[in-house]
């Protein structure tokens, strides 16, 4: 029995011993089994953060911005998170928050692997495959906006690109090494976006690209050109077409005197076709702007500008008609004599076209020319060429005409043209009723002749076939060569 009590008190004694100091058991190493160690490997701090947090101080700058940076390289799917309640996104975010306040309150330059590091990042995050639209279901606008889930991060990842590339401490030698062209074509292509919010930015930050990275100039506007043909040419779809000109309608104007070759040509090869789209009022504004750019710099460049119009000039849609004669002014208020004079003819033969047109907006507005002063003094001293070629027209708005106010509004540029050379008006007049007549004269000859036919083929039937009455000959026939 009592050898019992002593077994029993000795068993327990290592237990009791621990016990009474009010501390935890302790374990050796070779207990814990696999699980444990996972999980204490899990429930440990990363080793710099163990090594920060054993020596105070001890990991430098870099070195937290490296830690942030790799934080913010998870991409999260917000389409199938279904909102931004998941922690893991929200802390995505507040690291993106201090980053951008980081490179803002930087005071000493960026190295490069932050450099590096912050366009890997934004690559990871911006280059990516559009989402489709999400729609609800049944009939849908086309007009309507989409807006990308996903803009919860991308607006901090496109703010901090931003500060990025505006940053005096990030140096451009540097930068350019990992921002190459093959990073700005795939920038580039983002403009194609469905979400206004990313164009938008997408805009600011291209514009600071091309005014910091000097070097990138050239490539840019290769590519953007690239992205001109392949929409007018090829796909006839674009979302960023105004974006991206709005941009280019502040570089022409940064453009010196004389202007490059190069710089001509991208007016007449990628510019003037912008007008063949059947999209081209979403962007016409932008796409004006940079044209009067172009005509500001060189007046020279109206001839050019005016032929373009003139060939990609609308048959069939009468508002984008509109859009042409009244870009068309803004072209003409710009233009010079000497130039004016170069394509007076095929102008105002397509504006005598318009003011016949059966769309009486189109014929207003084409009518509407007469009001600008500048013009009115190109055609008064070139009137001997205009006059006769816009009075038919003119005449048959007066006689025919089916819109009253087109009616009032041609009877007021008769009248200018009548106190401005009474003589040659009644003279294109009396071409014009001569004309008249001869057209008259040869539409009854060719009644008549008509009528002619008609008697002559219902005095004499066709009985049989015609296809055979002419005996098909046989051509001779070849044997086919062995080969």
């Amino acid at each position: 029995m009592w050898k019992q009590f002593l077994g029993k008190i000795s068993r327990k004694s290592p237990k009791s011993g621990s016990g009474g100091g009010g501390s935890p058991p302790q374990k050796s190493p070779s207990s814990r089994g696999a699980n444990g160690a996972e999980a204490d490997l899990r429930a440990s701090p990363p080793p710099q953060a163990s090594a920060v947090a054993a020596a105070p101080g001890a990991e430098t700058r870099e070195d937290v911005f490296l830690r942030k940076l790799n934080i913010c390289c998870v991409v999260f799917d917000f389409a199938a998170e279904r909102g931004r309640d998941s922690p893991e996104v929200e802390r995505k975010r507040q690291v993106l928050v201090s980053l951008v306040d980081c490179v803002s309150a930087a005071e000493e330059p960026l190295t490069e692997a932050m450099i590096s590091a912050c366009v890997r990042m934004f690559a990871i995050n911006l280059f990516r495959v559009f989402p489709p639209k999400l729609r609800s279901g049944g009939a849908t606008d086309e007009d309507e906006p989409f807006f990308d889930p996903s803009w919860y991060h991308l607006q901090v990842v496109y703010e901090l690109l931003l500060r990025f590339v505006m940053s005096p401490v990030v140096d451009v030698k540097v930068a350019r090494k990992y921002m190459d062209n093959s990073f700005i074509s795939r920038l580039l292509d983002l403009f194609d976006s469905d979400d206004p919010r990313e164009r938008e930015c997408l805009k600011t930050v291209l514009h600071r690209i091309y005014g910091k990275f000097m070097g990138n100039r050239p490539f840019i506007r290769k590519a953007v050109s690239n992205i001109f043909y392949r929409f007018v040419f090829e796909t006839d779809h674009h979302n960023g077409i105004a974006e991206l000109l709005e941009v280019f309608g502040s570089v022409i104007s940064g453009f010196a005197k004389p202007l490059k070759e190069e710089h001509k040509l991208f007016l007449w090869k990628a510019l003037v076709p912008l007008h063949k789209p059947k999209t081209v009022g979403v962007y016409l504004p932008q796409l004006t702007y940079c044209i009067t750019q172009f005509i500001e710099k060189e007046p020279k460049l109206t001839g050019t500008v005016i032929r373009g119009l003139l060939k990609y000039w609308p048959v069939t849609n009468s508002q984008k008609e509109m859009m042409f004669l009244g870009e068309l002014e803004e072209v003409l208020e710009l233009t010079e004599m000497a130039d004016f004079q170069k394509c007076v003819v095929p102008l105002f033969r397509r504006i005598a076209q318009c003011l016949n047109s059966s769309h009486f907006q189109v014929a207003e507005r084409a009518l509407f020319l007469w009001n600008n002063e500048h013009l009115f003094d190109l055609i008064s001293q070139n009137r001997q060429v205009i006059l006769p070629i816009i009075y038919p027209a003119l005449e048959r708005n007066a006689r025919w005409h089916w819109n009253q106010s087109v009616l009032n509004v041609t009877m007021n540029v008769r009248k200018m043209f009548f106190d401005m050379d009474e003589r040659l008006l009644l003279a294109c007049q009396t071409n014009f009723q001569d004309e008249e007549k001869k057209r008259a004269a040869s539409e009854e000859r060719r009644r008549l002749v008509w009528e002619h036919l008609e008697r002559n083929a219902a005095f004499h039937p066709v009985t049989r076939d015609i296809g055979f009455a002419v005996r098909p000959t046989s051509a001779p026939l070849v044997a086919p060569a062995m080969t």
